[in-house]
This record gives C-alpha cells, structure tokens and sequence, in this order.
C-alpha cells in the first residue's frame, strides 16, 4: 500500500497514546514525528514544515478545561497559519471542540479513537490542507501577476502639455468610480491610459479585464461579455461567467467600442442601466459591481448624428473623456519613449544598452508617424535587434515616408540656394537610409561638414 506523502506532529503528554499512534500511523503516512513536551513546538515548528499536527487539549495533570491547549493551537498559527491542527481531548465536551473550531483548529478527535476514525480525519484535513495551500498559491500568483502587470503600465511617460493633461485628467477621474471614455488614434496608448487610471483607483487591487470590441463576432457577444449556462448552446459545456461577472470589484476595459452594431449597443445599454447581466440560457439577473473604461479611434459624436450610435449610449459611457494625443503632436516626448523602449528591448534581448545620437533623434522627431507609439515601439525594437552598434544611426531605423516627408522635386522657379541645397542634402540622406558617411561622400562632404549642415538646415 502506498503510503501518503504527508509530514505529521503528535503532540500529548501520554507516552502510550503517542506510541499507539505512531505505529499505526507510520503505515499509512510518509514522516510522523511525535512530541510529549508543548514547550518543544516553537523549535520545531522553526526547523520542520508540517501537514497537519494532531494536539492534545490538556497537559497537566487532572486538567479538563482545555486552556493549554487553546494556548498552543494560537502558538502554532501565529508561528505558521498555514498549519492545519487536529485537537484532541479526552471528554465529550463539543462547546469545547467548537470554540478550537473558531479560534483556528481545522478539526478535532476524540480519545480513545479508533484507528479508522483517526485515519479519515487525518485525511479529510490533509486534502483541506491542499485546498488551502493550492489557494494561496493561486492568491500568491495573482499577485505577482497584478504586480507585474501594473510595473509593465506603470508610467505613462511624457513630458509635452498635451500628454501632462492626459496625466492630470487621468488622475483626477481615477480616484472617483465615473466611467471613462478616451478616444484617440491607433496606436497611441489608450489602453495604457485605462490602466493608469486602474491602477490609481480604489479597485487598484481587483482585476482589470481588457475586451477587443472588433474581435468579438455578434454571436459571440452574449456569451462573452454575459456569460452562459451548460447547455444554452451547442458547445456550452458547462456554467461559465462573463467578462463583467469576472470583474465584480474591478475595472471592464471595452476596447474600440466604436465597432458595436446599434442591436449590441442597445443591450450593453440594458446592462450600464440595470447594472445586472443574464447568462444566456437563464432568466436570473446577476448583479454586477464593475468601474467602466471604454475606448475608440472612431469619431462617436459624427456617429451619433449619422445614427450609427446610441446617443443615449455615448452620454453612459463618457462621464469623462480622455483625449490621447498623436505622436506627432506631442514629439518632445520621443527621447523619452525612445530611452524607455531602449530599455525594455536591450534588457528583453540580453543585448548591451544602446543609445541613439542627436542626428538619428533629430530624424525621428521629422517622422509623422502615422502608427503613433506602436511604431516607434517596433521601429526602436528592430533596431536594437539589427543593429551592431551600440549607438543607433538614422539607417538602423527603417521609417516608411508619408507624402509631407519626401523630398520636393526641384523647380525652374524655386532656385534660391539655400532651399536648393537644403532638398539636395535631405535627398541624399534619404537616399542612403540615413548613413551620414556615404550621403557626404556622395556630396563631396565631410562627415563634420554634413552634420553642421544638417543642424543649420534643422533636417
């Protein structure tokens, strides 16, 4: 029979109950170890980690009340609380056994037992034990998890007026449960606005759950965001809630809420309105305790007036807006989000910190970022990953050039020099993707030479 891998105390003053004990249990468990001294538990609970530890009520002679034996079950929390305690006692006394209950034992016996009454005890408790361990473990993890999860959203970096109201209007609505709406471009943050304003909320320890609008079908709508019962439709397998029942305390984030036909937007309106959500296949209303942050790129008031979206809707959703400015107006926050992805992708890839020197910020800061953040994100990623160099030039960064960035074709009636010779050096930089040597040795140039043009010409 194969033993349980557990590790056992016994703790009473009589040398026979603890020899009986011991025997029988050695056969069933993998460590039982026994005591006949309380005074001993603090040093070996310091140099042991136990399962479960069975404890006597009463120690000195005569002794029926118990008090001892309460005194040791508050020792053995306080040194460990994950420890699950067996009390046992000699009288049929249950107040006495329900008051080890409420001060922390998990169970309790009573002497004499027999052998098959002592060995489920000990199992019932040892598989509670489990649960308890498994519990923490998962309350342990998610932790970390929030804790690397808020370190990754931790900052919204800039320094740019635009992006400092962003800051103060985020902080502001974070300490009220007012819903939010923040409207801006691809690719500009917004969800890492969400999670700022999380993170600064009185829900900052419950869960943040983000919902893709634009990846949910209609027929998945429902079941998603309501959830659904067993049965309720063909692959329901079993009860399962939604994404606003699995938020209760914390924060439902609902990314590009633009995309909602008017039949789904008229039930998300039932649910802000009732605030309670029905799972597909049941009738009963499920109450819900969610703060709302939603987020769009589309321009909803345009929709309101071109009825493809609620206005009863947008006056639920947008308590306080937020606007996330593009990047190209807010580009004295590049050297920041530069040096911060440069971190992140030089620690992510084991490489040795890189830098980028003053004519490839210079060139960053003319782009116009049409893909806002999310590509100076990747742009600065391939770079750290292609490059050799620990300082970055302009032609590690492969910059696609919108029209109001390609150079002007000269023309017979825009002959002044200094314009002429300012589209010829930007030209030829282009050309070479940025490599200052071979752009001046095109030009008959020195590097040196070059580069004060440039300054002068501010490209």
């Amino acid at each position: 029979m194969e033993k349980i891998n557990a590790k056992i105390l016994i703790v009473d003053d009589d040398q026979d109950v603890l020899l009986a004990a011991r025997l029988f249990l050695k056969q069933h468990l993998q460590v039982v170890h026994t005591e006949e001294n309380p005074e001993n538990i603090p040093v070996l609970l310091t140099h042991e980690s136990y399962d479960l530890v069975l404890l006597d009520m009463n120690f000195a002679p005569e002794a029926t009340s118990g008090k001892e034996g309460f005194h040791w079950l508050n020792k053995i929390l306080e040194i460990d609380p994950s420890t699950v305690v067996i009390l046992i006692t000699g009288y049929g006394d249950i107040e006495l056994a329900v008051q080890g209950i409420k001060e922390g034992a998990t169970n309790f016996l009573l002497k004499p037992w027999e052998n098959k009454k002592l060995l489920a005890t000990i199992n019932t408790t040892l598989q509670l034990r489990k649960s308890k361990v498994e519990l923490q473990d998962l309350r342990n993890k998610q932790r970390v998890m929030l804790a690397d999860q808020n370190q990754a959203y931790s900052n919204m970096i800039g320094k740019s007026p635009a992006m400092e109201n962003v800051i103060a209007t985020a902080n502001k609505v974070a300490a009220t449960d007012a819903n939010v709406l923040i409207l801006g471009e691809n690719g500009t943050g917004k969800e890492l606005v969400a999670r700022a304003v999380h993170k600064a909320s009185q829900r900052k320890d419950e869960v943040f759950i983000s919902v893709d609008l634009g990846a949910i079908t209609e027929t998945l709508f429902e079941s998603e965001l309501f959830g659904f019962k067993k049965g309720a439709f063909t692959d329901a397998k079993e009860d399962r809630a939604g994404r606003f029942e699995a938020a209760s305390k914390g924060t439902v984030f609902l990314d590009e809420i633009g995309n909602l036909s008017l039949s789904l937007q008229s039930k998300l309106l039932s649910v802000l309105q009732n605030r309670t959500v029905v799972r597909l296949g049941t009738n009963k209303e499920i109450p819900i305790d969610v703060r709302l942050i939603c987020a769009t790129n589309m321009p909803l008031y345009q929709m309101v007036n071109e009825n493809k979206f609620r206005q009863d809707l947008l006056y639920r959703i947008n308590t306080v807006e937020i606007h996330v400015p593009p990047l190209k107006e807010r580009l004295e926050d590049i050297p920041f989000l530069v040096d911060h992805f440069l971190e992140i992708y030089c620690k992510k890839y084991k490489i040795p910190m890189k830098r980028v020197n003053e004519a490839t910020m210079a060139r960053l800061k003319k782009h116009h970022w049409p893909g806002n953040i999310r590509e100076l994100q990747h742009a600065v990623e391939r770079a750290v990953i292609m490059s050799d160099s620990t300082v970055l030039q302009p032609h590690d960064f492969f910059l696609a050039q919108s029209e109001d960035e390609r150079p002007q074709e000269f023309e017979a009636s825009n002959l002044n020099i200094r314009e002429t010779e300012k589209i010829l050096i930007r030209k030829v930089v282009d050309k070479h993707g940025g490599n200052i040597s071979k752009a001046a040795k095109e030009l008959g140039l020195t590097r040196a030479s070059l580069y004060r043009r440039i300054e002068k010409y501010d490209l």
